[in-house]
């Protein structure tokens, strides 16, 4: 199994026969994802098409871990023939009026004109979108619904394609990871000697105060030193999470979040070998752990 980014786009377009010899409907779907938290869905649909988003969301959940996503549906009736009906009612009323007002001398005589009854708002109806039977509809949005899973097969590949790219990344800022951390320890089997060269001159120190430091003071002193000198565990736990990441990255499937957590992990160690360094090599070293983790940390970022 792969990885998957969160990041994606798709568009389909396609036509449902109407199946009532007046022409068909063209529909298209068109998805945009990007990173996000959790699976967050945002519809943008016609009017009368509010029971899509049910199945819709299933549909999705069903195919997506994370992501914000952004749907749009456009749906369109393209009539074979278009009806052009003549309100006929209606313009018998306008000339009764017409005729009223002229008896009344309320406006002069004058013969209709045919273009300016026609210009009259509900005069002319052109029957664009006949009334479907419940069938019919039922029918339409089952094909819609059929587009959209291919719009999300789309969307879906676009982000296993950018998942892989993503896998490689990441990949490679772990090999970068293992290589300083493996630095880090060879340099800090050096730091025993500096190490004592600083206990020396601060236990001269501490036996220079007046009154003299005892014994006790001077060992808890000591021992402080040693332990704050020792950045083995630091370095063991880091080869751990390097390689919980190896393992995540192989496995695949919805794993944005617990790599984001270990790299939590991965920061504060580099911060506390950072904070033990007794040497300048030691702490750019942990520097470059530091600043090797943001990277990884802001690809994960995008993983599903």
């Amino acid at each position: 199994m792969t990885i998957n980014s969160m990041t994606g786009y798709a568009r389909v377009e396609g036509t449902h026969d109407a199946g009532d010899g007046a022409g068909e409907w063209q529909w298209s779907w068109e998805v945009k994802s990007v990173n996000g938290k959790s699976l967050d869905i945002r519809f943008r649909m016609p009017g009368g098409y509010d029971a899509l988003e049910i199945p819709a969301r299933k549909l999705i959940g069903a195919k997506l871990g994370r992501g914000s996503l952004s749907v749009s549906l456009s749906v369109a009736r393209r009539s074979a023939v278009k009806a052009l009906n003549v309100n006929r009612e209606l313009i018998e009323q306008i000339l009764e009026l017409q005729a009223a007002l002229e008896a009344e001398g309320k406006i002069y005589p004058s013969p209709p004109r045919l273009d300016s009854l026609l210009s009259v708002r509900g005069i002319l109806e052109t029957d664009e979108d006949p009334a479907q039977d419940a069938e019919q509809k039922e029918a339409l949005l089952a094909a819609l619904l059929k587009g959209l899973e291919e719009t999300l097969s789309a969307l879906t590949a676009m982000r296993a394609e950018e998942g892989g790219r993503l896998a490689d990344m990441l990949t490679a800022h772990l090999k970068t990871l293992s290589g300083l951390s493996a630095s880090a320890k060879e340099t800090a089997d050096l730091q025993p000697g500096q190490q004592r060269e600083r206990m020396k001159q601060q236990i001269a120190e501490l036996l220079e105060q007046s009154p003299p430091v005892s014994e006790e003071r001077l060992g808890q002193e000591l021992a402080l030193l040693a332990t704050k000198a020792d950045i083995r565990e630091e370095v063991d736990r880091l080869d751990a999470h390097i390689d919980a990441c190896r393992d995540l990255i192989k496995a695949g499937g919805v794993i944005g979040r617990k790599l984001d957590f270990i790299c939590q992990e991965l920061n504060r160690e580099s911060n506390t070998i950072c904070s033990k360094a007794a040497s300048l090599a030691l702490t750019n070293i942990g520097l470059e752990l530091k600043s090797t983790v943001e990277q990884f940390r802001e690809q994960v970022q995008n993983v599903e």
